[in-house]
């Protein structure tokens, strides 16, 4: 077994599309609508060809209450590994520059991984691990 895709809900669909091609080199099919429900969204496919994103639009889904910068129960974050620990703090780093907020800096965590925490644009955590 594995996991074959996470969802997750989002304004702006274009804006989070372009942010994990952009900055994690992931590939989108072409979009998917359903008029009748309002709905689109996006598969996304990394370059390891293992579990998808598919990031989802639909006008009549509520605001979330939880605040980003604090833990809550339920899925919290998903990791994105890259190369090497270079490659962690590089990508870090272009996050940083481009005006992304950075939730934890590099770091050897106690379970040996070498990881950053970023937002993406709509305050979704992502682990950059290697």
């Amino acid at each position: 077994m594995y996991i074959e895709h996470l969802a997750i809900w989002v304004h702006n669909l274009q804006r989070m599309k372009a942010f994990y091609e952009t900055y994690f080199n992931a590939t989108a099919n072409e979009k998917y609508v359903n008029a009748d429900k309002g709905f689109s969204s996006y598969f996304l496919t990394f370059p390891d060809g293992g579990s998808r994103l598919e990031i989802m639009q639909m006008d009549s889904i509520p605001e979330t209450k939880n605040n980003a910068l604090t833990q809550f129960l339920g899925l919290i974050h998903f990791a994105i590994s890259v190369d090497n620990e270079s490659a962690v703090d590089d990508l870090t780093n272009r996050l940083r520059t481009d005006g992304f907020i950075i939730v934890g800096e590099p770091r050897r965590t106690g379970d040996g991984y070498y990881e950053s925490v970023v937002f993406d644009p709509e305050e979704n955590r992502i682990e950059i691990t290697a």
